[in-house]
């Protein structure tokens, strides 16, 4: 038992990436027939008991890094055994293990819930679903700004077919226009890693917070350039204006179970924010841009949400629009870059997102009991479980509002109390309650429309209406109720903790704002103390190469400190090297050996 728990906090943070992984190869194994054929398949029930089980053991696997997290210990894993940053490493501190158990708290019950007959609706929903998982948890477990591109790519690609599943013309237009989007921003994305690359010289997000302070006024000038680059990027992914329009309409179209789990997307960009634009571009300047463009876009964004929701003509979209306002205020409190604004903003974000998959479920409950009129905000027959339906909806509505006593009601008034030192407090507490207060509204519209106005059902026999209207299901759709019940349940004992979470919250916004920490769990020190590292770019310096053959190099002296002590001992270095890192060591040496020197050096 001893050697397994040494191996599990061995290799600790890779687990969460590995599981989904793994589990979505073995299901592609399974094979997968046309849609028609899954209801008869003899390998479905295989599929939905090893994505749920894979589901469960991933957030038992997030549950234990947030109870070690919590410790305020942060854990880093050296891909391949080069640390940082000469290798791409992934760190476990609070905040990624908070995003963590957010991701596989989502995950499950959505999961539960579309292993009954959505899932049947198109091919490998399972593999694509872990895939998504996988690409989740490592753009939030990685410490490298290219390691996070990969990342992205992996969820993007797999939104992209749970995008089109259940097929159809609107879903196929709409995913069209999210792929461009996409792409677009990717393209972008390699782009401000180029500019990062080739003026700081290096990828790792601890280096990169350390070197910026270093360079030169020109280089200095293009790495901000790159920085605001990925901004954009991450702004197109957390859906905030001007880059935010797709969203109300794309996850409209989307399935059930497919637009409550993409609430977790848009936290995707607000993590790289924080994480990236937050706290490794943090020198002066790129802290003064940012917030002079961050409080006016959540502010905007906020505001336009719930005006668009307000004429929205649809449910779905009406959903939507609530999401993008609510990613407004969370991107309020991150420009106010103060550790009890992030800690606000970090406590919003969790309500946000259960809350936006909830209403998202309920949609689909509310669709199925409308027959033709699905979702369209037009008078209809009374649904057969208009009392429950409309209970369900106004507890919702309370908690999207940001009612009192509900979770959104404090994290707004967590919000609200970190304005106290901003010279925008009055215009920040003006929008917020301007939005609460027009949130009510168009909730109230919604439900005056849908329970209120509802037309007393056809009681004629011998008429079509009447026949259509028996037609309708009398219950929720199966486990639809259940899981719509479970994420309320999560988010009351979110209300009821409320203070243990915000005192966990509060110490990840004082973890990640503190670069040094994470420049002394990531990067290594010689024996003068002075951190091993790339210097700013120079066409000279050639990297170190496990085989670097006979040509002299003054900087032997710094392998040990950089390769683990089985790679030194082991037959990846050659004789030559080994005796040059020896005659280096024996010799005197000054902080100016730290730096790495162009070959052949003196």
């Amino acid at each position: 038992m001893s050697d397994f728990i040494q191996f599990w906090a061995q290799h600790t943070p890779i687990f969460s990436i590995l599981i989904p992984a793994f589990t979505a190869f073995i299901l592609l194994l399974l094979g997968n027939p046309g849609s028609d054929a899954l209801a008869h398949d003899w390998r479905q029930p295989w599929r939905r008991g090893i994505s749920y089980f894979s589901s469960v053991l991933g957030l038992i696997t997030a549950i234990s890094y947030l109870i070690f997290a919590s410790t305020g210990q942060i854990s880093v894993y050296a891909l391949g055994e080069w640390v940082a940053p000469f290798g791409i490493v992934l760190v476990l501190d609070q905040l990624s293990a908070f995003m963590l158990v957010l991701t596989y708290g989502l995950a499950v019950p959505i999961m539960w819930y579309a292993s009954k007959e959505w899932d049947e609706r198109g091919r490998y929903f399972h593999v694509m679903f872990h895939f998504l998982l996988m690409g989740l948890c490592g753009a939030f477990l990685t410490g490298d700004l290219f390691n996070l591109f990969v990342f992205f790519e992996i969820l993007l690609m797999a939104s992209y077919v749970l995008l089109l599943h259940g097929q159809g013309k609107a879903r196929f237009q709409l995913g069209i226009h999210y792929v461009t989007i996409n792409l677009l921003a990717s393209a972008l994305f390699l782009i401000g890693l180029g500019l990062i690359y080739g003026s700081v010289g290096s990828l790792n997000m601890a280096d990169v917070a350390r070197l910026m302070p270093l360079l030169e006024p020109d280089q200095h000038r293009l790495a901000v350039a790159g920085g605001l680059l990925l901004f954009v990027v991450f702004g197109v992914k957390a859906a905030m204006l001007p880059v935010g329009f797709w969203l109300p309409k794309t996850y409209a179209v989307a399935t059930t179970p497919v637009a409550a789990i993409f609430t977790i997307m848009t936290k995707v960009g607000i993590y790289a924010i924080l994480r990236v634009n937050g706290t490794v571009f943090d020198d002066a300047i790129s802290r003064e841009i940012l917030q002079n463009l961050l409080l006016p876009i959540g502010l905007i964004t906020s505001v336009y949400g719930v005006i668009g929701a307000m004429g929205a003509e649809r449910l779905r979209r009406f959903v939507g629009f609530m999401v993008l306002s609510s990613i407004g205020t969370i991107l309020i409190a991150i420009s106010l870059f103060n550790t009890d604004a992030w800690a606000a903003g970090l406590y919003y974000l969790i309500h946000s997102t259960l809350i936006g998959a909830a209403f998202y479920i309920l949609c689909g409950w509310i669709t199925s009991q409308r027959g033709a009129f699905k979702d369209h905000f037009k008078i209809a027959p009374q649904m057969k479980q208009h009392k429950t339906v409309a209970m369900t909806y106004f507890i919702i509505a309370l908690m999207m509002a940001g009612l009192p006593p509900f979770s959104g009601f404090l994290g707004k008034i967590f919000i609200l109390q970190a304005t106290a030192s901003s010279p925008y407090q009055l215009v920040i507490i003006l929008t917020i309650l301007a939005v609460s207060l027009l949130s009510i509204i168009a909730m109230t519209r919604v439900g005056f429309i849908l329970f209120w106005r509802a037309s007393r059902p056809e009681d004629n026999p011998e008429s079509a209406d009447f026949t259509a209207y028996q037609a309708l299901p009398a219950v929720a759709p199966k486990r639809n109720d259940s899981v719509l019940y479970i994420l309320l349940a999560g988010l009351m004992a979110y209300m009821v903790f409320a203070a243990p979470i915000y005192q966990y919250v509060y110490n990840t916004a004082t973890q990640i704002q503190n670069n040094a920490l994470y420049e002394h769990a990531l990067l290594k020190k010689d024996e003068h103390g002075d951190t091993i590292s790339v210097q700013a770019f120079d066409p000279e310096n050639l990297p170190e190469t496990k085989y670097g053959g006979e040509t002299a190099d003054p900087n032997a002296h710094l392998i040990p400190y950089v390769i683990s002590e089985k790679t030194l001992q082991g037959e990846h270095l050659t004789e030559f090297k080994k005796r040059q890192i020896e005659q280096q060591n024996l010799q005197e040496k000054t902080p100016e050996d730290a730096q790495l020197k162009p070959m052949g050096a003196p």
